[in-house]
């Protein structure tokens, strides 16, 4: 038996009922943090909580060579991921694979970064396009490389009047992308790309949602990339058109600038 279990926004009291009940029942546990993390606790406060040593799995044990799924045709396995277990796409291409493997899998979610937004915001969860991430510009045969994926993602949704939930780069070397450096991308690209779509697009920037004191602001990009939102994780969404509550919610709730009220 496999089971995925959402770890939630922040620390290790983000977990379910259900979910805690389950690790404690697994015969053994595993888990990644190279697709979210929980900024607020460490491994120590998990095993402390859970009551279960974890195992930490990196990307190729669980992408490329996911030995460990054997265990789960004998025993009680648990998989744990921060936020939802199944919004990252390598959790569902994991859990088909148990499935060909014959291992019966089931799923406890939980609070997920992908609806905590709406209620941080009050940009409405149904307006929300295709998602997309910043990845960290990289270097290739001395060129810097910087993705426009995100930028046509963001023109893609903008044309259909929709909100983009933008994810930043999470890396090994890297560290965690910031807010102001997403934003300096994508005017970068709007510079390099010359389409406009951006020069006057307002951002709303959230850091470590599921915290006490979570910080959320709004403005247009210039300032966006300038504003000082502490230490990670750190998520951008791009809104579309505005409902006159959206427009109210951004102002009184994130700092937005009066004159998106119209």
């Amino acid at each position: 038996m496999l089971t995925f279990v959402g770890l939630g926004l922040y620390d290790e009291k983000d977990i379910t009922i259900k979910g805690l009940e389950a690790v404690r029942k697994a015969d053994v546990a595993y888990f990644e943090f190279y697709t979210s993390h929980l900024i607020g606790t460490n491994i120590e406060k998990m095993e402390r909580l859970y009551g279960k040593k974890l195992n930490l799995l990196t990307r190729e044990d669980v992408e490329q060579t996911p030995v460990w799924l054997k265990e789960a045709k004998e025993k009680n396995v648990v998989f744990l991921s921060g936020g939802d277990a199944m919004v990252a796409t390598t959790h569902i291409d994991l859990r088909l694979r148990a499935r060909d493997m014959g291992i019966e899998t089931s799923i406890v979610h939980a609070p997920s970064i992908t609806s905590a937004v709406s209620g941080l915001t009050g940009l409405q969860n149904y307006r929300f396009g295709k998602s997309t991430t910043i990845p960290f510009p990289y270097m290739a045969r001395n060129k810097r490389i910087v993705s426009e994926a995100p930028y046509d993602t963001i023109k893609m949704n903008q044309k259909n009047d929709l909100h983009t939930l933008v994810f930043l780069d999470i890396d090994a070397e890297k560290g965690f992308m910031e807010i102001g450096i997403a934003a300096s991308i994508l005017l970068e690209t709007e510079d390099r790309k010359g389409e406009g779509i951006l020069s006057n697009s307002l951002g709303v920037g959230i850091a470590r949602a599921g915290s006490d004191y979570p910080a959320v602001h709004a403005d247009y990009l210039p300032g966006l990339k300038e504003y000082d939102f502490g230490g990670p994780l750190h998520i951008l969404i791009i809104p579309g058109t505005l409902h006159f509550i959206e427009a109210e919610a951004l102002v009184k709730l994130c700092g937005a600038p009066l004159n998106i009220i119209k």
